[in-house]
């Protein structure tokens, strides 16, 4: 991928208006295009020569304003991912990420083929840096320094991907549900071999637990959070766990 192109693609930052006819396309236009192929037929079905016929349009056409396949599919996806949530609501800095979180879940079921290309050193458009600044602008004011305040961001993303991938790869039910069922049948003539497994999957079932990794996750990673946040106001200068007193005296509750 040419970065340089891919931002000005990205970004906007083209030369302004030039001389003669008003464009026939738009790069809207075409990722919207592109992003209709690859929700119903896959990734690997979008082409520049395959836009350029929905388009009605000549491949040759398409290269005026899209340099490659690569450009093309980091404009669809920053136009899929959409912008994020304008209002997170009023309560505090966790419900305010749960929420951030929750929000940015369907775009990725919508929109599967999201999750391959937007992983790795890319270029990142506008939506994708907007979703970013959402969330970072809720944990300012934490006392989380920039690394934790970015890793925190990062696991929230990594739990929604997971759960998204995990639903893409498992179709017509709850993949929990069902993987739970699969492993049930394995190990339930072999429970004297993996107990611990068994004695899980038969309580889980019996008290319907499948099927809530989304929520379970979320409160882990925001208890983990909240914890952490507590420690940085007691040591308020300090931005590393290993900065932190070796044997620190009882906190008490705040």
């Amino acid at each position: 991928m040419d970065l340089a192109g891919s931002l000005e693609l990205l970004w906007g930052d083209r030369p302004g208006p030039r001389r003669g006819p008003k464009p026939a396309l738009s790069h809207e236009l075409i990722a919207r295009t592109g992003i209709g192929i690859a929700d119903a037929e896959g990734l690997a079905a979008v082409s520049m020569q395959r836009v350029a016929a929905e388009l009605g349009f000549t491949k040759m056409s398409l290269y005026r304003y899209v340099p490659g396949k690569s450009e093309l599919v980091a404009l669809m996806a920053d136009l899929a991912m959409g912008a994020p949530p304008a209002d997170l609501g009023d309560g505090d800095w966790c419900d305010r990420l749960r929420a951030w979180t929750l929000a940015l879940l369907p775009g990725f079921l919508r929109h599967p083929w999201v999750l391959e290309v937007t992983t790795g050193p890319r270029v990142v458009g506008p939506n994708e840096l907007a979703w970013m600044e959402s969330a970072l602008a809720v944990l300012d004011g934490t006392g989380l320094g920039g690394a934790e305040r970015m890793d925190a961001l990062s696991v929230l993303a990594g739990h929604a991907r997971n759960i998204a991938q995990q639903v893409a790869t498992t179709p017509g039910g709850d993949p929990g549900t069902q993987l739970g069922a699969i492993l049930f049948e394995v190990v339930r003539e072999r429970g004297d071999r993996y107990p611990a497994v068994q004695a899980a999957l038969t309580e889980s079932m019996d008290e319907g637990g499948q099927d809530k990794g989304l929520d379970f996750g979320l409160d882990l990673i925001l208890d983990g959070l909240r914890a952490r946040v507590a420690t940085r106001a007691r040591w308020p200068t300090s931005h590393d766990s290993t900065t932190l007193p070796a044997t620190p005296t009882k906190i008490s509750d705040p």
